[in-house]
């Protein structure tokens, strides 16, 4: 294994998908052959405790194969993009000051967005302000205030779901504190770290219908391994609620709900399915909306044999 020159807008990898395309299988394998150093892109996988239901790596495969920015928070904590895009800036850097190339994996792609794109500056959370919203919100309704969002953002409102609470809540927490809508920000942001360059790829299943099976069958896996008792665990803790983006990740919100009593098991169950399909398309919708990407069929039997020699290029191209 050897290091590579970094001299000059130092290259990093980034390996996207939806849920349940194989991606952490995928980066394993590279890192088997190749020195390369794994850096998370989940916004649960952030969280302590959060094992089973966000398909994190077993405590001995990451004391082999380490990954950066995993259980790196409690779930009581919130974590954001911004904060995202700060973390993983510090983990290319050591990655590149150690001769390895950092790969980034995962999911969230707003994340990824904002580590290519850059991010807009937005205000602090104003605990003031969101009590004020989350009042307005139990005597209207979300659907209600996504209205007035769609009034005063139109295409903020058009990626946000009449009943997703946190980002409603956040984007007219902008616009009040700011005056400005959360689009207008962002069209304003100052553009990406012209210090690295991204190789991109998106490892994707070819077949819609293969990819909903192995989301179901993946979840009745989790459920086999303990991902009930895993929730049952944060639930009896006092300071954790439904609210709280980690508890908001899927499969906890609907196992939540479950312990809750408001569903029973098995309807949670193929709630977190759906759930986690839907998850998926709308991360295909994102993928397909970003540029320079180099897309990959998961399920040809070359697919593996592409990613290998993707990063060897990368690495070749800068060897020393």
């Amino acid at each position: 294994m050897t290091a590579f020159d970094i001299s000059t807008a130092p290259p990093v990898v980034l390996i996207m998908g939806p849920t349940g395309a194989g991606k952490t299988d995928l980066v394993l394998r590279l890192a088997e052959d190749w020195p390369i150093d794994i850096i998370s892109v989940d916004s649960a996988m952030v969280y302590r405790g959060m094992n089973i239901g966000t398909g994190k790596p077993s405590p001995a495969v990451l004391q082999r194969y380490p990954h950066r920015l995993v259980d790196i928070l409690d779930p009581a904590q919130p974590y954001s993009a911004g904060q995202f895009t700060r973390d993983a800036r510090a983990a290319i850097e050591a990655a590149h000051q150690a001769g390895k190339l950092p790969v980034l994996v995962g999911g969230t792609m707003l994340y990824f967005r904002a580590l290519r794109r850059g991010l807009a500056e937005l205000p602090s959370a104003d605990p003031a302000t969101r009590e004020q919203i989350d009042h307005e919100a139990a005597e209207r309704g979300w659907p209600a205030l996504h209205g007035e969002l769609a009034a005063i953002d139109p295409k903020a409102a058009a990626r946000i779901r009449p009943n997703d609470a946190q980002r409603i809540q956040r984007a007219l927490e902008v616009f009040r504190l700011t005056g400005k809508t959360l689009s207008e920000l962002h069209a304003a942001h100052p553009g990406p770290d012209p210090g690295m360059r991204f190789f991109a790829y998106a490892w994707v299943p070819g077949e819609r219908a293969k990819l909903y099976d192995a989301i179901e069958a993946r979840l009745h896996r989790m459920m086999r391994e303990g991902f009930l008792e895993e929730v049952e665990t944060l639930y009896r803790r006092e300071d954790l609620h439904a609210d709280l983006p980690s508890i908001r990740s899927v499969g906890y919100r609907q196992l939540w709900e479950h312990l809750q009593g408001k569903v029973a098991l098995e309807s949670a169950v193929q709630r977190a399915i759906f759930a986690t399909r839907q998850l998926a398309r709308r991360q295909l919708i994102w993928l397909r909306s970003e540029d320079e990407v180099h897309w990959i069929d998961a399920l040809e039997s070359s697919a593996e044999a592409q990613m290998v020699q993707a990063i060897g290029s990368v690495l070749n191209e800068r060897r020393t």
